[in-house]
């Protein structure tokens, strides 16, 4: 039933952020939901993988992301980077953007899209063509820079849904204060921060481990001195693509024909599948994998998702990329697959609509002088 489907736990979405800033900084057309006045500098930190719960739990080893306040905020399902980025870098829901998963079905291309490894044989611009608000940003007079490291310069994703403005390659703190500096030096200006290594430390040793919590206090270090760098009328936005849970009962989905009958093919991550089953066998499989899974997850037919509007409203050229069913984890389930026996093995994992995963800060500093 679409009202047992989940619903955001914030009013403000991740694809609301850019736009705000972009209304900020006086580009017509666009809304600020943030309420950011009226700065010359926005600077919009995305810190991969920060979840407000995660935040708020280990606070202790954040002061200065801990002393910040700001709106409510939510990523979007699935609650994975490329998705969200998608959202972020288009202001769109990902019905629109095209991306809705960490991996899909490109009918157009006959092959499925893993959006961190882009094939090149989906070009980007093919993938997600509308313009980006980044491009729209600098088409309006407005600086846009990209501060992140050098080997996402040129990425699929990038140019999928990142692509506008100039791009400054920084592979540490240090690096990415002077970029920001740098490209705060014309107004009005937007500058995007790329932080990865949060993300990949979780999905390694997990949420809360030692090696974790390193990486936590780096974040903080990174955020403390880009807002004591910041010049005079300037906004600090602090966010995130998701958040992460730890999986400790992780469930193959390859072998049992629970899960193998009427599947066409598998894609998705472990906290979110997408199935794309033979002809005529959806709801087949779906009441498979529902009697299999029990209240593990949430298993949803397309017509269900697309109705729910969780996706946002879907473009009748892209409903082929969601899969037939798909599934959404629940507590600490991972549905592994061999597909992506890698990402299967790692502890923390994302990608469905638990609140560690959903929820995301969206944290407003602004100076005066």
């Amino acid at each position: 039933m679409i009202s047992e489907l989940p619903r955001a736990p914030a009013d403000l979405s991740i694809a609301d952020i850019v736009p705000s800033s972009a209304a900020a900084l006086g580009m017509l057309g666009a809304v600020d939901r943030i309420g950011l006045g009226a700065p010359r500098h926005i600077v919009c930190a995305l810190i991969d993988g920060l979840g407000s719960g995660q935040l708020s739990e280990f606070a202790q080893y954040a002061p200065a992301l801990a002393s910040l306040s700001g709106p409510r905020a939510a990523t979007i399902v699935p609650s994975t980077t490329p998705v969200a980025l998608g959202s972020f870098g288009t202001g769109e829901m990902p019905g629109t953007h095209g991306l809705v998963g960490a991996s899909f079905w490109v009918p157009e291309f006959e092959g499925i899209l893993v959006p961190l490894h882009w094939s090149p044989a989906m070009p980007a611009i093919a993938i997600q063509p509308e313009p980006t608000m980044f491009e729209r940003m600098s088409e309006s007079g407005i600086r846009v820079t990209t501060v992140a490291p050098e080997a996402y310069r040129e990425s699929g994703l990038t140019r999928a849904v990142l692509r506008g403005g100039e791009y400054c390659g920084a592979e540490d703190i240090k690096a990415r204060v002077a970029g920001v500096l740098a490209a705060s030096s014309s107004i009005p200006s937007f500058t995007y921060v790329y932080w990865a290594e949060l993300d990949r430390v979780g999905h390694e040793f997990g949420v809360g481990s030692a090696k974790w919590i390193s990486a936590l206090s780096r974040v903080d270090q990174l955020i403390d001195e880009l807002r004591n760098a910041l010049p005079a009328s300037s906004t600090l936005i602090v966010t995130a693509d998701h958040g992460m849970v730890n999986c400790d009962e992780k469930i193959s989905v390859d072998s049992h024909p629970d899960f193998t009958a009427g599947v066409r093919l598998l894609a998705g991550e472990p906290r979110a599948r997408h199935i794309y089953t033979e002809d005529g066998q959806a709801a087949f499989v779906a009441q498979r994998w529902r009697m299999a899974l029990g209240d593990r997850a949430r298993v949803i037919e397309r017509d269900e998702l697309l109705a729910s509007g969780l996706l946002g409203r879907v473009v009748d050229e892209l409903v082929d990329r969601i899969g037939d069913v798909i599934v959404l984890a629940k507590d600490t389930v991972a549905l592994t697959s061999l597909t992506d026996k890698r990402v299967s093995a790692l502890t923390g994992q994302h990608g469905s609509f638990s609140n560690d995963e959903w929820e995301i800060p969206c944290l407003v500093v602004t100076t005066t002088s």
